[in-house]
């Protein structure tokens, strides 16, 4: 990646620095999800402003989360080239100008341009680097601390949708608009929280030369050229190929057609059931409070040691509770039925954000998890612009909501059950591949294929011996001689000896004179 990768052999910190990271993923996570759920409080001034329809308004949030979830690969890419921080810094100074231009607006087709698209991308190259950055500082507690980063979208929306209504009373949709851009400039403070973590880079690496000062040898570290075999891949599509993260993207697919439907159309199926404004609107507070709770007990839970390794079945849980909840709950007609369908929508969707980042972590590994992460995203943007459009459709074409709910619980629950069949079918597969010549004491397949894929991703084609070090640790550096130095650098990944005996020029072979040379000679 393209900074602030730790260098093999030494984990993550698990703490330090690592809890300012938290924090900061916090935030963003909160803005990236809050935020465009928020805008919608001036949507009706929009309306009346501009002479426009709401379906023609909620497209400024609708392309709000297409950018967030659409160029995924994009921020993948930056990510990779740049390096967390720079992204960041660039994300949030476009989420704020977007704000700010939208201000300014005096068409719809302005408001997209603006608060939907360049507002978008900037929510985007924050939160996606954020995640990034927070799984190279957390291994070991790392279920709890994308839990707790998880808690920041309930958190932000409840706060900034009453913040937007009080800036809407007392300064207009233009000037709130003009003040909650400079509210996203915070998005800037958080990326340059984002302190690469210590350790060598892994885009370059370090290459061994000799330097002779005063008769002894020194060691001398410098990078490899770009051409070297270091060099990265900007997106590492081949993670397609791999079964378990394939495994994860249909689940991710089917999960986002019917996993919003229900918080999106809540409150007006509650007015339907005859439940008054104000109760109605309280049902998404009462979703907004368990979710808050649920994300970081959930992150808790799945870090323990019996369960971590079997967090991909807590997931499929989380999904199939959700399911089954949608499905009993399209009925549901009173308003105590509906509180409890609240209560445990909002366990269930606060355990499915908590656990859905974790599960990809553990699936694809700390490499690969930039381009596995934009690719997930890219694919849940095509879900997203699916599902909760078409029922919105539905609804106004068969005018009942319970339909709506049975679909919307039936692909949810499809997804749970899809990850758990596929992750045990793949584990017993798995346990009848014996292990290969190059494993030692029957390594995983994944932990195989992790490896390979990070082989791939540095551009080394060749397969390293079992107990040698890894050419980008120190213990593997070459230490050169002058009359053998390569035209090239490279790092030996053998071990070397002394290095004063390697400085020293090679003796002469001693060699027995021929007895008729030297009479030769002499005559």
């Amino acid at each position: 990646m393209g900074a602030g990768c730790p260098r093999r052999g030494t984990g993550p910190p698990d703490g330090g620095w690592g809890w300012a990271v938290l924090g900061a993923c916090f935030v963003v996570t909160g803005f990236a999800y809050g935020f465009p759920k928020a805008v919608s409080v001036f949507f009706r001034e929009l309306m009346s402003d501009f002479g426009a329809g709401y379906s023609d308004t909620a497209w400024v949030s609708s392309i709000m989360l297409a950018m967030l979830y659409g160029t995924g690969p994009v921020s993948s890419i930056l990510v990779t080239r740049f390096g967390c921080r720079p992204v960041m810094l660039v994300g949030g100074l476009l989420a704020s100008a977007g704000m700010v231009l939208a201000s300014f607006a005096t068409r719809l087709l302005e408001l997209y341009l603006t608060a939907g698209v360049l507002t978008g991308l900037g929510l985007a190259l924050n939160f996606q680097p954020s995640l990034i950055m927070l799984g190279l500082y957390f291994e070991r507690r790392r279920p709890l601390a994308n839990g707790l980063a998880a808690a920041g979208s309930p958190v932000f929306l409840s706060a900034l949708s009453p913040l937007g209504q009080r800036l809407l009373e007392h300064f207009g949709w233009r000037g709130g608009f003009l003040l909650l851009g400079g509210l996203l400039l915070h998005c800037c403070a958080c990326g340059a929280v984002m302190r690469p973590p210590t350790g060598p880079r892994r885009d370059r690496a370090p290459v061994a030369e000799e330097a002779a000062e005063g008769g002894g040898t020194t060691l001398r570290l410098r990078e490899a050229p770009p051409g070297g075999r270091a060099r990265r891949r900007l997106l590492d599509v081949a993670v397609c190929t791999e079964r378990a993260f394939a495994v994860y993207v249909v689940t991710k697919f089917l999960m986002a057609l019917g996993l919003f439907v229900p918080a999106i159309l809540l409150v007006n199926y509650a007015k339907d059931a005859g439940v008054p404004d104000a109760d109605a609107a309280f049902l998404l507070s009462i979703v907004g409070f368990v979710d808050i709770v649920a994300r970081p007990a959930c992150g808790a839970l799945a870090g323990l040691a019996r369960l971590r390794p079997h967090v991909a079945y807590l997931f499929s849980l989380a999904l199939l509770a959700n399911g089954l909840t949608d499905l009993g709950s399209a009925r549901a007609r009173s308003y105590g039925a509906l509180v409890a369908f609240c209560i445990a929508f909002g366990l269930s969707y606060g355990m499915v954000g908590a656990l859905q980042f974790e599960v990809l972590m553990s699936v694809v590994g700390a490499p690969r998890f930039p381009s596995a992460l934009g690719l997930v995203l890219l694919v849940e943007a095509v879900a997203v612009l699916i599902g909760p459009p078409s029922a919105g459709r539905l609804v106004d074409v068969l005018k009942s909501y319970e339909i709506i709910f049975y679909l919307a619980g039936s692909e949810v629950a499809l997804a749970g059950l899809f990850l758990a069949v596929a992750t045990h079918c793949g584990l017993h597969c798995s346990r009848d591949i014996p292990p290969g010549p190059g494993s030692e004491n029957g390594a995983s397949g994944t932990e195989d294929a992790e490896a390979e894929g990070d082989s791939e991703a540095e551009g080394d084609s060749e397969t390293l011996p079992a107990g040698v070090a890894d050419p980008g640790s120190l213990e593997a550096l070459q230490v050169l001689s002058p009359q053998s130095r390569p035209t090239e650098p490279e790092a030996e990944v053998g071990p070397r000896l002394d290095p004063e005996l390697d400085a020293r020029p090679d003796p002469e072979p001693d060699l027995e004179p021929d007895p008729k040379l030297v009479q030769h000679a002499a005559q």
